[in-house]
């Protein structure tokens, strides 16, 4: 901040410039949360009874703006599913005139490896093996690979005697057995 009768040096100038990207960043991240929310709730709508279900909506800066629409069901979901809700999707975008920028949409299943985030994911994961990747490392180890028997307020327990603290869990993730 400048005082009354300063000049300006290169210091303030590069002060003022570091508090405008951050308020920039700021900005950013607010629309692209918004964009988020928008796009799940329409999403929502669109596969009610579909058997369905919404896993993840990302609205994210690459190098250009993506949008990224992760979807399952039972069994795994098709082509022709991915494809029906995109194009419903990008129709009712254009008509609501949600998003600003220029954007590339992509609909998509969340991968075999897919990041366990909800409950609904734990539940239905329970039984199959997981990666635990943690903030800092427990007993001398980044990464825990193991089977999901269980996640309550407690923690997450694997192979059924570990119960890890969910505040000490950065992600966790399916693990693919080659």
């Amino acid at each position: 901040i400048l005082k009354s009768g300063c000049k300006p040096t290169l210091y303030s100038y590069v002060y003022i410039a570091a508090g405008w990207q951050r308020k920039k960043r700021m900005e950013v991240l607010e629309m692209a949360k918004y964009v988020e929310e928008a796009v799940a709730k329409i999403v929502t709508e669109l596969i009610a009874g579909k058997g369905l279900e919404l896993v993840a909506v990302e609205y994210v800066k690459e190098r250009d703006w993506y949008l990224r629409v992760f979807i399952d069901k039972a069994g795994g979901i098709e082509i022709d599913d991915c494809q029906e809700l995109s194009e419903k999707l990008e129709e009712i975008l254009d008509a609501k005139n949600i998003i600003a920028d220029s954007y590339i949409l992509e609909v998509s299943s969340p991968g075999l490896d897919r990041v366990l985030k909800t409950d609904q994911d734990f539940a239905r994961e329970i039984g199959k093996m997981v990666e635990v990747s943690f903030y800092a490392p427990i007993d001398g180890e980044k990464i825990l690979i193991g089977k999901l028997t269980g996640r309550d307020a407690a923690g997450l327990t694997i192979d059924e005697d570990e119960t890890i603290p969910m505040d000490k869990i950065a992600q966790v993730r399916l693990h693919i057995q080659f």
